[in-house]
């Protein structure tokens, strides 16, 4: 037979204070026989009494608490690993490239605590961002992993899974106020991105600063659907495509600190490779993928 730790917890308690106090009472009534010294004895006793269940209190709480604490980290540790090891997978079934949600997730904080975001805010970004493919789980692999340009229905179908990314995380308690970078992080500044067509500051701050960071993230690194940017033509897409397709500000604050942005991302090329390896040159066969009179699709 088990028993409760609040049961054995407060049975101690009992036996001890019954124990206190009539174990003190007959030694008080055998030692002391002056009933004013009884009195102040007596007083005496129960403050010793009162203090010691407090101290006693204190410790047990102190204990409790320590332990839920542990429990709690053990818990948002577990919770964390699976929702790695869930993007991992997902990565994987992209075909993305090696690390990229992590990667992505770990420039974006680094870019918004440049831009002045933290505490619970900045917490909830690392884990939209970590999260912001989470609505491809829906999309058919021969969409996700088509080589080339998508035709118009498999790119209205790949434009779905923003909204069913927010629908996914709004049925999760502790996910859903982590939302807003799968819900709108193919807005564009000007309002002709998807799936709502918010412009500009309409476009939550955690959104636009994730959308910097992912089309950099989808030029630089090999797609299934293309090949990989050389670092200069990445870096002068992301300039010209200020106030346009991004906040204009985020954009300058990303390029004047981007040699730290970028070795947060590091250690995760495809081979081992560093960003800085890549050796500027011409822009190749991207003209095949995107027309120069197209907008640039980043799926």
């Amino acid at each position: 037979m088990t028993t409760s730790v609040q049961f054995r917890t407060t049975f101690v308690y009992v036996v001890l204070a019954a124990l206190w106090i009539g174990l003190t009472d007959r030694a008080l009534d055998i030692l002391v026989q002056d009933p004013q010294e009884l009195f102040w004895a007596m007083l005496v006793k129960d403050w010793l009494f009162v203090l010691g269940t407090g101290l006693m209190l204190h410790w047990m709480i102190s204990r409790d608490r320590r332990r839920l604490a542990a429990a709690n980290r053990a818990l948002h540790r577990g919770h964390q690993q699976a929702l790695h090891v869930l993007v991992s997978a997902m990565d994987i079934r992209h075909k993305e490239t090696s690390d990229h949600s992590d990667r992505v997730m770990r420039m974006s904080e680094g870019l918004a605590q440049l831009a002045g975001v933290e505490g619970e805010a900045l917490q909830n970004l690392k884990l939209g961002a970590l999260l912001h493919d989470i609505g491809k789980l829906a999309i058919p692999d021969a969409i996700l992993t088509k080589p080339g340009k998508l035709d118009e229905q498999q790119t209205a179908m790949m434009r779905r899974h923003p909204q069913i990314g927010h629908d996914l995380l709004d049925q999760v308690d502790s996910l859903r106020a982590a939302v807003d970078i799968p819900y709108a992080h193919h807005e564009r500044w000007d309002g002709s991105g998807y799936p709502r067509g918010l412009r500009g500051e309409e476009i939550p701050l955690a959104a636009r600063i994730f959308s910097v960071v992912d089309v950099w993230d989808a030029l630089i690194c090999p797609r299934v659907y293309k090949p990989a940017w050389p670092e200069d033509a990445v870096l002068a897409y992301l300039h010209n495509a200020a106030g346009s397709q991004f906040d204009p500000g985020l954009v300058t604050l990303f390029l004047a600190h981007y040699d730290a942005l970028k070795q947060l991302g590091q250690p995760a090329l495809p081979g081992g490779l560093h960003l800085n390896s890549l050796a500027p040159g011409t822009l190749g066969d991207i003209d095949r993928v995107w027309p120069a009179s197209g907008l640039l699709q980043v799926r």
